[in-house]
Formats: C-alpha cells, structure tokens, sequence
C-alpha cells in the first residue's frame, strides 16, 4: 500500500479546516459614512421692518371749531411756529369782546366802590358818619377788587383761547398726516396734523417671542434697505416692548439709526439683522443618533484605530427624522461622527471611513 497515497488528501483536508476557522473568526469591516462635528456658537436673526421718527407728534386744536384753513399736505416740510392750521375765530373774537365789557364794568364798580369808602372815611373822621357805614364801604371796596381781577382773568382766558384759532407747529419737521379738511367742525384734542422729526429716526421691528431674552437694549444690529440691500446703516436696540403681542407672539422692538444715510427715509421697508450669542452646539443629521433606553448615543470613529465607540450626548430639542439636531455635550469638535447605519453597529467593531459632507 502506498502511505502517500493516503496522508496528502488528510493533509490537505485539515489545511482547509484551519483556513475556514480563521475566517470564521475574522470579523467584517463595514464601512460607515462620517463627518466631522463642527461647533456653532452664534446664529443671525434677520427681521423685516420699517423707517419710523423717533418723536412723531399730532397736533390737535384747543377748543372746538370749524376748519377754515389747513396749509400743509403730506410732505411739507414744515419750521417751529408755522401756521399749519385755522378754525373760525368769530365765536372766540365775541367771546374776548364780551369779558373786555366786563372787565370795564368790573373797574367802574371799583372806582365808585373807592370813592364811596373815601367818603365814609371822612364822615367817620368827623363823626357824622357810623362805624357800621364805613365798614360797608370798606367790604364793598374789597369786593370791588376782587371783581376786576376776576374780569381780568376771564379776559386773559378768552385771548388764550382766541390764540387757540390757529395751530402751530411744534418743531422743524415734516407733515406725514392730515386728519381734517378745511369745512369740518373739530372738537379738541382731536388730529388734526402729524409732525414727525425727521434726523431722528428707528428702524422698527417685531421680534419673535424665542428671541425675547437673547436681545436686550444696546444690542447693535446692522441695518439695510430692501430696496437697495447696498445701503445700510448701524444700529442699537433702544427700546423693547415688556409685553409679546398676544396674537403673533412677536415684540416692538424699537432700533436707533446711527447716523443713517437720507435713504433711510420714514417710511422705507428694512431689513434688520443681528448675531445671537448662543451656547456652542454641534449640528448633526438626526439619522446620527441612536436611541438605547430613550437616551440619545452617537458613534464616534477613532480614525486611527478604524473602530467606533458609542458615545451619550444631549441634544436641544426633540430628534426629528430627516431633520437635525443640535448636541449641546457629549462630543468635541473635530470627532468624527458616523451618520448612517446606527443600528447596525457594535461597540469596538472595525469600519471602513467614508465622509460625508457636513450639515
């Protein structure tokens, strides 16, 4: 019998038994597809808006009457003290003619009141007179003063209020409304003109009610108009209304123009941008995170090793399919990240890189 024959096929059969044992135990690379995490620190808040005056003022008549005049449109430019307005001054006029009467009665009573007291006084000198007269005469005297300063008084408020015929501007300005025409009868206190100063100027706009606490008073923004995105101007936040509008949820927000261009006319539609301080966060496609015990984990790729460890983050805000994420803690940036294929990974297992683009 030949030996060879028969130990080169047992040979050869437990070659192949050892080959198979050591692929068994060989694991599989996987290749995953990555990005490297990279930190965000701040947002931009872009807002649509308008050109106001700062000091906008409606003047208004002080009495009631009808409208005879009205002698500026919208426009007009207008300079302190300028007649923008007139009522019918006729009821007025009557009505200073009427206290000037009273006030000449009101002196007539006193000269006779004075001559009258002059005579008791001499009579009771000379002990013609009693003491009860001349006290008389003495209050009647009293009376007689107090009377023309009443009268005087009436007259002054009736020349006021005769002033009060024609409406004057209160400062250089331009006219943005009008709210009579000539032939109405006004009451007072009701517009009848808007003046607004035109070098002081706000950008005005409605911030969301998330962005209530992250911009404060003194906080600049920039500026531009949306007409011409070329022209722009600096800002800073002047006032911030304490209260969001119960419907859009957004607050007035009031924004200083700091020396701007005369572009920048009231009235011109804006767009106002600002950068918001945030804390640094990481974006992630939400298809990064795994979720083991409702608790959000990421693979993380040691490149050098060419193995991924899973690793707990915490993120800000819910995770959505096919949106994003933002990790506030967990990872660093510059790691590297596996976005596809959590599932179907294991802790230590060899993986093959292949990037991916960043969010």
């Amino acid at each position: 019998m030949n030996f060879r024959h028969y130990v080169l096929p047992i040979l050869g059969l437990a070659m192949l038994t050892s080959c198979e044992k050591q692929e068994a135990h060989q694991e599989p690379i996987r290749p995953v597809l990555s990005i490297v995490a990279k930190s965000s620190e701040a947002s931009t808040l872009s807002l649509p808006g308008t050109v106001e005056a700062r000091i906008e003022t409606q003047l208004a008549f002080r009495v009631l009457g009808r409208v005879i005049a009205r002698n500026v449109s919208v426009g007009d430019l207008v300079k302190k003290g300028d007649v923008v307005a007139a009522i019918d001054p006729i009821s007025l006029e009557l009505a200073v003619r009427s206290a000037q009467s009273d006030l000449a009665n009101s002196q007539a009573t006193l000269a006779n009141a004075a001559s009258s007291q002059e005579r008791q006084r001499a009579l009771a000198a000379s002990k013609s007179g009693s003491q009860e007269s001349l006290d008389e005469a003495v209050q009647a005297y009293k009376s007689a003063i107090a009377g023309v300063g009443k009268s005087q008084a009436s007259l002054d408020k009736a020349q006021e209020q005769l002033g009060y015929a024609k409406l004057h501007a209160e400062f250089d300005g331009v006219v943005t409304a009008t709210s009579a025409e000539v032939g109405q009868v006004v009451s007072a206190g009701s517009s009848v003109v808007t003046i607004a100063r035109p070098d002081q100027r706000d950008a005005v706009i409605d911030i969301p009610e998330a962005s209530f606490g992250k911009l404060t008073v003194g906080a600049p923004f920039q500026v531009a108009l949306q007409l011409d995105p070329t022209v722009v101007a600096k800002g800073v936040i002047r006032e911030v209304a304490p209260e969001a509008e119960s419907l859009t949820r957004t607050s007035r927000t009031k924004i200083t123009l700091i020396d701007p261009p005369d572009a920048f006319r009231i009235g011109s539609v804006i767009t106002a941008s600002a950068t918001i301080p945030s804390q640094p966060f990481i974006v992630l496609p939400s298809s990064a995170i795994l979720l083991k015990d409702d608790k959000p984990n990421v693979w993380l790729v040691d490149t050098a090793a060419a193995k991924v460890s899973l690793h707990p983050v915490t993120l800000d805000g819910p995770v959505v399919d096919g949106g994003s994420v933002k990790v506030t803690g967990g990872i660093n940036p510059g790691a590297r990240v596996v976005v596809a294929g959590v599932h179907k990974l294991s802790d230590g297992q060899a993986v093959r890189i292949d990037q991916g683009e960043n969010p």
